[in-house]
């Protein structure tokens, strides 16, 4: 696969070109216009592994500004998809929490995404999806401990 989106003079490996293009086309052929954002899906997903954190923790993990993801949350509580609760360690402060309506969204974003990836999975030929069953064990392994790995800035 060339690399349509080089930059004149710097040189990308290969793997790099792969990512980036399957990345681009996961968020163009998997998310609807009707979605939520990348932002919201992602902020609700953490909240839903690692349990009701403080705004300022989903700021630096969202790498947004504190004022983004307070008006972020605002737009989620108004969905229903959040809520505050207090803080036990400290009656001051809140934590943001996803709520079931925010669980089910996820849930139903998941189950619409895999269905779509059924569907082009659907228009391989057997030989060409055991291919891809056996790659992709071995490179999801090796892609998650890739994206662990601080990038160099």
């Amino acid at each position: 696969m060339a690399d349509t989106h080089a930059v004149p003079g710097e040189e990308t490996p290969p793997v790099a070109a792969v990512l980036e293009e399957l990345a681009l086309l996961a968020v163009r052929r998997l998310t609807t216009p009707r979605d939520i954002s990348l932002t919201a899906a992602s902020t609700l997903s953490s909240l839903e592994r690692n349990g009701p954190a403080r705004l300022s923790t989903l700021a630096a993990e969202q790498g947004v500004s504190q004022p983004s993801m307070t008006q972020l949350v605002q737009r989620l509580e108004r969905e229903g998809l959040v809520g505050r609760r207090s803080d036990s360690l400290d009656g001051r402060a809140t934590r943001i929490a996803v709520t079931d309506a925010g669980l089910e969204l996820l849930a139903a974003r998941r189950r619409r995404r895999r269905e779509l990836i059924a569907g082009m999975l659907g228009g391989l030929s057997p030989d060409e999806r055991r291919a891809i069953d056996r790659l992709a064990g071995e490179f999801l392994p090796l892609l998650l401990r890739l994206l662990e790995t601080p990038a160099a800035e």
